[in-house]
């Protein structure tokens, strides 16, 4: 990593500038800009987000907006409305207010004596989302966008359901973390005597947001709003979409290059939810900054980069490697494809056959429907803890341990031992024909890389809610005894099987505490077949290397701006742990998140964080399922301090879901505030 401490350009920071909306509301924004901008106007960079530049995200800024200021940019960091020293309430994620606030905050960006009046936006995560839903709306500055690690889809690929199911493990969780960023007061420092006032009212107008998620159990408009795949064709600017293989957002990446009409670039690697700079684990790191500015310089500047004469799909071609919960590097390679789907990928089948798995021999298993012989899948409903972190963020128990215990739970089809390499890129998929005992259930599949050793390392994996097997949103019960052909799609993925090494595909009917259990144990019948009658299958994305390849520009070290210097806070404890009592069957798995812990900041704030998620599930029990959260936050300077304490917990009954939230808020160590939520959700088909 290269810090860089000189630019061409000098730079000075504008804290606390206040952008207005047209009903008045101020928002806060910290403003990066080159000296001389004034006499020589620059275009200007937009990050707009919920978590606080004051605190929670200005480290992780200072290493971007100072570079990117630094090489004759305006990079502007947003709180938006409700958040950080913003004014305002926040009521909901991605709600068309916070659209419009960005619309507009654009449009007094691009007026400003500073900028030429062209204007990107970027963001990882929340700030991708808003970066594509904001150029669906085509404000009329707004020339070009990166999203990383985003979503086109708010149902199908976010923090709430995965495959039509609730995601157990980040949908309580993420609605927790929502919970106790909003009980939190904007800085006295920046806001002045209006701290308080401005406090008090974010908190009397809480409201969990669990409950208005799991109130939406199909894809409906709730969902609708806000997924930019409902029209691609309303995006103008340019996007370049960024992903990593570790990072559960990755098929948004595809999805965007194929379906979007404005020019447009792809790029996945190894990485896990962070900028690809970063260097935090799996690597290689590459120079973003450095990649996004010859994006910017080409759209924003006019400056022929070369950026949109390369394939518009970059991929990091994965080895195989041990089964470990962190790699510092990720062996693999740089391939480039012509286009999504790419010419030089096939889907290939291969019969799942009395718990073998074959090369089919006949490539088109989609409309059959031969009964041959049948096996039973009726996991224990701890299958999934070792499913490692829906988010991983670069710490060292992110991702899944070896996968031969949650085998050993599932149902397991193998190949031989390969005789020769095989490259999939793109997205697996199970074509399976099954039955189900209950009106309602699931069918998880995951596709492990076995060694010659034994231990098996998991490639991907997909889940159905199978009362969404003709779409989410359009909810039917299954009728048991009638045995239906469905498809299991799992996250797309880049990977190279070795000879001597096994391909494996696991069934399984539970995945706790990803997928929320239906309200009743369930077995599936799954039939198979031969590799002529092929009842089921798995249809791999095999790529074939182009001849030759084609030559790629290398991409930069890492580089970035001087860190900020802060003081981290100790470490509280181990990141993730399973614990299981053999008298009562219960299964326990605690994860501290380490989002970043307590920090002193050199501005005089000490920030702390102590945060805590508990899954608890008997293993024969689907109704014992237990989501919790619990968030402690301090924040002082001096005399003033304020704590935070909330507690989220999520269960259900086999009609209901049951949601639980209290927030407690504290002054100078007396109590300012304390509220609790009580709601029960019908069960309408997640």
């Amino acid at each position: 990593m290269r810090i860089r401490h000189e630019f061409p350009r000098r730079v000075t920071v504008r804290d606390h500038v206040l952008v207005p909306m047209r009903d008045g509301t101020l928002l806060s924004a910290r403003i990066w800009l080159p000296d001389d901008a004034e006499a020589a106007p620059v275009p200007a960079l937009v990050e707009y987000l919920p978590y606080r530049k004051g605190d929670w995200t200005s480290v992780r800024d200072a290493q971007r907006h100072p570079w990117y200021a630094g090489h004759g940019y305006a990079s502007i960091r947003i709180d938006m409305r409700g958040c950080g020293d913003s004014e305002g309430l926040m009521h909901d994620e991605y709600l068309p207010q916070e659209q419009q606030d960005a619309v507009d905050a654009i449009a007094w960006i691009a007026e400003q004596p500073w900028c030429t009046g062209s204007v990107g936006m970027f963001g990882i995560s929340w700030g991708g989302f808003n970066s594509l839903q904001v150029a669906a709306l085509r404000p009329p500055a707004l020339r070009a966008v990166v999203t990383v690690c985003s979503t086109d889809d708010r149902y199908a690929d976010d923090v709430h359901y995965w495959g039509g199911s609730v995601l157990g493990i980040d949908m309580p969780a993420w609605a927790a973390t929502m919970l106790a960023h909003q009980a939190r007061p904007p800085d006295p420092a920046r806001v002045g005597d209006a701290w308080r006032k401005m406090w008090l009212e974010r908190l009397e107008n809480l409201h969990p947001f669990a409950e208005i998620w799991m109130a939406h159990q199909e894809r409906d408009d709730y969902w609708r709003q806000g997924s930019v795949c409902e029209d691609y064709s309303a995006i103008e600017a340019a996007v370049y979409a960024v992903g990593g293989w570790a990072d559960p957002y990755r098929n948004t990446v595809l999805r965007l290059v194929e379906g979007l009409s404005c020019p447009a670039k792809g790029l996945i690697g190894p990485w896990s939810h962070q900028y690809p700079d970063r260097g935090l684990p799996p690597g290689p790191a590459i120079g973003f900054l450095q990649e996004t500015l010859r994006w910017w310089d080409h759209w924003l500047k006019g400056v022929d980069t070369g950026v949109m004469d390369e394939p518009p799909l970059r991929t990091w071609m994965q080895e195989p490697v041990p089964p470990r919960t962190s790699y510092d590097t990720r062996p693999g390679r740089w391939i480039a494809e012509p286009s999504w789907p790419s010419p030089n990928v096939t889907a290939r089948p291969w019969t799942l056959d009395d718990g073998r798995l074959r090369p089919a021999g006949r490539p088109n298993v989609q409309a059959r429907t031969v009964l041959g012989s049948s096996v039973l899948v009726s996991s224990p409903h701890h299958t999934g803890v070792d499913a490692g972190r829906f988010f991983p963020f670069g710490n060292p128990a992110d991702l899944p341990p070896d996968q031969r215990a949650e085998d050993g739970r599932s149902v397991c089809f193998d190949s031989a031992p390969l005789t020769e390499r095989v490259e999939i890129l793109g997205l697996p998929e199970a074509d399976l024909l099954l039955d189900c005992d209950r009106a309602a259930g699931q069918v998880v599949v995951r596709l492990c890389d076995v060694a010659p050793d034994g231990s098996s390392t998991l490639v991907t994996r997909g889940n159905l809610n199978l009362v969404h097997r003709d779409g989410d949103d359009a909810p039917r019960a299954w009728s048991p005894g009638t045995p239906e052909r469905v498809r299991v799609r799992m996250t797309a993925i880049a990977h190279a099987f070795e000879p001597g090494h096994r391909i494996r595909l696991a069934v399984s009917s539970a995945y706790w505490p990803w997928v929320w259990p239906a309200p009743e144990r369930v077995t599936l019948s799954l039939h198979t077949g031969d590799a002529g009658d092929p009842s089921s299958a798995l249809l791999l994305p095999v790529r074939e290397p182009a001849s030759p390849e084609p030559a790629l520009v290398d991409f930069d070290e890492p580089e970035q701006a001087a860190p900020l210097p802060f003081v981290p806070g100790p470490v509280s404890g181990p990141e993730r742990q399973v614990r299981y009592d053999p008298q009562t069957g219960v299964w326990e798995l605690v994860v501290d998140p380490n989002y970043g812990g307590t920090r002193s900041y050199p501005d005089g704030l000490v920030y702390e964080e102590r945060v805590r998620e508990t899954y608890l599930i008997s293993e024969d029990d689907p109704l014992s399922a237990r989501a919790e959260s619990t968030w402690d936050v301090a924040l002082s300077r001096g005399d003033w301090r304020v704590e935070i304490s909330t507690r989220s917990v999520v269960t259900a009954s086999a009609t209901h879901f049951v949601t639980d939230n209290e927030v407690i808020a504290r002054e100078g160590g007396t109590e300012a505030f304390s509220r609790s939520w009580h709601a029960e959700i019908p069960r309408t088909s997640a």
